[in-house]
């Protein structure tokens, strides 16, 4: 097998992000959205995540955080705070601006798929993929006012 270097034209495509399917706002309505995953240390290097942050964002990446949260009711104000502040970073188009200008608010899975994103790409968020084939069946039952 020969290798070949990856261009320069190939580099700019595979870094301007990938469409994603992510959790619905409304069950049976695709959102589709165009991502890319950032870096922590640039956003840390460029003053995005500032440092009253970074602790929690140590704790996020590192996976310490249900014994943070049993003892500081401040990091999941630290942790909303810092999702945000991946979820500008990663959102392509529509931009996160765009997005917050329109009121649109993001639901918890919506946020929680958004920071499994930036850890892993798109490996991430299979799960949530098989999860939602899985749910098919519930797309033919309608909802029942009481």
């Amino acid at each position: 097998m020969e290798y070949k270097v990856t261009s320069i034209d190939q580099l700019k495509l595979m870094s301007s992000g990938e469409i994603v399917k992510l959790p619905p706002f409304v069950q049976g309505q695709d959102f589709y959205a165009k991502l890319r995953r950032p870096s922590m240390l640039k956003l840390v290097q460029s003053g995005q995540i500032p440092n009253s942050l970074l602790r929690t964002a140590n704790m996020l990446f590192s996976g310490g955080v249900e014994e943070e949260l049993d003892r500081d009711d401040e990091f999941m104000k630290d942790m909303f705070n810092l999702i945000e502040v991946l979820a500008d970073a990663v959102f392509v188009e529509p931009s996160w601006n765009e997005m917050k200008n329109a009121g649109i608010e993001l639901t918890d899975e919506q946020y929680m798929f958004i920071f499994n994103y930036t850890q892993e790409g798109v490996k991430a968020v299979e799960p949530f993929r098989e999860n939602e084939e899985a749910d098919t069946a519930d797309k033919h039952v309608e909802s029942i006012s009481l």
